[in-house]
């Protein structure tokens, strides 16, 4: 059994630092990268492209709304041009900076409130996947597992690697537990790895309620800005690769 561990980066802005992102460059197999909509700017996605590519990390972009001060967890209400002018802007931006480090960016997946949108509205997804594919054909679309995400992906007969959440609980429909909500956000280091196993092993995500929601895990995230989240990866490779479980880049 093999399965691909992201993480968010590259979300400071300026001399403002988030994350560890160096740190968790040496334990991930991809990293999704801020494109200076929600978080990041040009100087930021380059270094972290450069670490990211001397690593042998894959990378990915990463756009959301265009909200710095709501680090694109505001839900923002945009036509479908606007949508797909937002993804194709992003991701040229990041396929720009990628290619003047040396490197290529290989996926993309949507950020905070945009993705929880797309994996509710499938016109959403598709309006974002749709302009993402213009732009590149070939990339990777990373999805929610289990969501109109990738029954979109699917339609548009995409490259696509579905995703679960190493630090968030998910409700029934295989959506995340809205961040405002008691455990929505998950911290004990030791119940992670465990969790995740299961999952991998049981082919389904499971719910905050206990349901199992049959689906194929292609890849894990954590998220880069979640306190501990360097221990909280660490731990999470440590224990899955103890249990005979490989990790790799995603493939779709």
């Amino acid at each position: 059994m093999q399965v691909d561990l992201n993480a968010d980066m590259g979300e400071g802005f300026g001399p403002w630092t988030m994350g560890d992102d160096a740190a968790l460059l040496k334990i991930v197999t991809s990293a999704n990268i801020a494109c200076g909509a929600h978080a990041g700017d040009p100087s930021v996605m380059a270094a972290t492209m450069r670490l990211a590519a001397a690593h042998g990390v894959g990378i990915g972009a990463h756009p959301g709304f265009a909200d710095l001060q709501g680090f694109g967890r505001r839900r923002m209400t945009l036509s479908a041009e606007e949508l797909g002018n937002l993804i194709a802007w992003q991701l040229g931006a990041a396929q720009g900076i990628a290619r003047s480090v040396g490197a290529a960016v290989r996926h993309l997946k949507l950020h905070g409130a945009l993705s929880n949108m797309a994996s509710e509205d499938p016109a959403i997804a598709r309006a974002c996947y749709q302009a993402a594919l213009r732009v590149d054909p070939d990339i990777i679309l990373v999805v929610l597992a289990a969501t109109p995400m990738q029954a979109v992906a699917e339609e548009l007969g995409a490259r696509h690697a579905t995703e679960i959440f190493a630090d968030r609980a998910y409700r029934d429909d295989a959506t995340l537990v809205p961040r405002d909500q008691p455990g929505a956000v998950l911290h004990d280091l030791e119940k992670i790895g465990p969790r995740i196993e299961r999952m991998l092993r049981a082919g389904a995500i499971i719910a905050q309620g206990g349901r199992q929601i049959p689906c194929r895990i292609d890849t894990i995230c954590l998220h880069g800005d979640t306190p501990g989240a360097v221990a909280m990866a660490q731990g999470l490779r440590d224990h899955l690769t103890g249990q005979g479980i490989r990790l790799r880049m995603m493939a779709s």
